[in-house]
């Protein structure tokens, strides 16, 4: 079954938004058995959004379209789809009764052009969209379904995932297929390629491997499709054993786990806590902990101390380690973290302190240089890393890694 993925919007071709409504629907297709053959961009205009259906409707069993469904006067992608269908405007009901919803919900009066979200194409199946004000829509032609979904990327993200993969599994039929993810860290990409090219090489025919790098760590993806589900996945849970003799020391979860997925679990069981002081990251860790619900269990608190006078005042760093040794270094960030251990009263505590960029490196610290300490009122382990020259990659790991370093700690591994 192949897909292609339209986005519509201004915005994405002047570079103004970011088109990650594609990437997510292309990775969620993958998952459920399409090949993603093409994925387009265009403006949102008659004339071209019908020029590109001509020339992909027959060609591919699916398309999926994302924006341009807005109630102000440059989204014309439903007009367009109305007559490209030979159909005509109606009004819904039960669209109207959730426009109504939605917007009663957020304290808003219903007006006109929130009214005319409701007005729906004639020859379309309607998805009903609860978080927003614009429906999806399905059409069907020349062996084509077409699916016309809103432009907001969490609303597009929840209507996908809660009605329009259960609308696809009327409409096409997926093969078994069993999927698992390994989750990785503190390993290049290079290094963890040649650490498991034979394992690789002896992977059975109808198993495949992919790895997906990022600055919070890479994922390798194992996935099978035909035969029994139960013994495609109990091929790869074997294979996932393997892994964990090859590259155990780099693995820290598995399928959906994140870095502060883990950490919960292990506070969460655990029944002690952990505070932060961060420099470089801006509160940025603290931000990653406290998105998991329940963080209010273990998590304490943040002191986020960009200034020297920060440092001193509330965390207790000593003037004279500034002065001999510089705010990046391995006696500050211990001292960091010994304060935020006394501020907070907390069994475990990280810090971080680095030159995020793109300024302020100098020859002995260049751009990128960060020290991350971790630990405990016994014992602290300070280390120093590198990351690079791009400022926002540059908090991303060194969150990423505070975390990973934290959960080796907790669980008294090396790292």
């Amino acid at each position: 079954m192949n897909a292609k993925i339209i986005a519509i919007g201004d915005e994405i071709l002047q570079g103004q938004t970011l088109d990650t409504n594609s990437n997510f629907l292309s990775q969620k297709l993958t998952d459920l058995s399409f090949i993603v053959e093409e994925i387009q961009v265009i403006g949102d205009i008659p004339s071209q959004i019908k020029r590109v259906l001509d020339d992909s409707i027959g060609r591919f069993n699916l398309i999926l379209m994302t924006g341009g469904l807005g109630p102000t006067s440059d989204d014309r992608t439903k007009q367009t789809l109305t007559d490209y269908f030979d159909g005509e405007l109606v009004e819904n009901k039960e669209v109207l009764q959730d426009v109504e919803n939605f917007v009663k919900a957020r304290n808003f009066e219903l007006n006109e052009k929130n009214r005319k979200q409701a007005l729906v194409p004639s020859t379309a199946e309607i998805i009903r969209n609860p978080n927003g004000t614009a429906p999806g829509m399905l059409f069907k032609k020349n062996n084509t379904v077409l699916i016309s979904m809103p432009g907001v990327p969490f609303e597009m993200q929840q209507l996908f995932e809660e009605k329009v993969v259960p609308v696809l599994k009327k409409y096409f039929e997926f093969p078994t297929k069993c999927l698992k993810i390994v989750q990785t860290f503190g390993i290049p990409e290079a290094m963890l390629a040649k650490r498991l090219e034979e394992f690789e090489k002896g992977l059975p025919m109808n198993i495949k491997m992919a790895y997906l790098p990022a600055p919070e760590g890479i994922k390798i993806k194992l996935w099978a499709f035909g035969g029994f589900q139960r013994r495609l996945c109990e091929i790869i849970d074997s294979l996932i054993q393997k892994l964990h003799t090859l590259i155990g020391d780099n693995i820290f979860g598995e399928n959906q786990d994140t870095l502060e997925i883990v950490l919960s679990k292990l506070l969460k069981n655990s029944g002690k806590k952990i505070s932060t002081a961060e420099s470089c990251t801006g509160g940025f860790i603290a931000h990653k902990i406290t998105s998991i619900p329940g963080s209010s269990n273990y998590f304490e608190g943040s002191v986020v101390s960009y200034s020297n006078d920060s440092k001193m005042n509330i965390l207790k760093v000593k003037e004279q380690t500034l002065i001999d040794y510089g705010a990046v270094s391995e006696q500050t960030v211990i001292e960091m973290v010994k304060g935020s251990l006394e501020l907070f009263k907390t069994e475990f505590s990280v810090a971080v302190s680095g030159i995020a960029g793109p300024d302020g490196g100098t020859d002995e610290k260049p751009v990128g240089t960060t020290w991350i300490a971790v630990g405990s009122k016994d014992k602290i382990i300070a280390k120093k890393y590198n990351f690079g020259q791009r400022r926002d990659i540059n908090i991303r790991r060194t969150a990423a890694t505070a975390l990973f370093n934290l959960i080796k700690f907790i669980e008294a591994k090396e790292f």
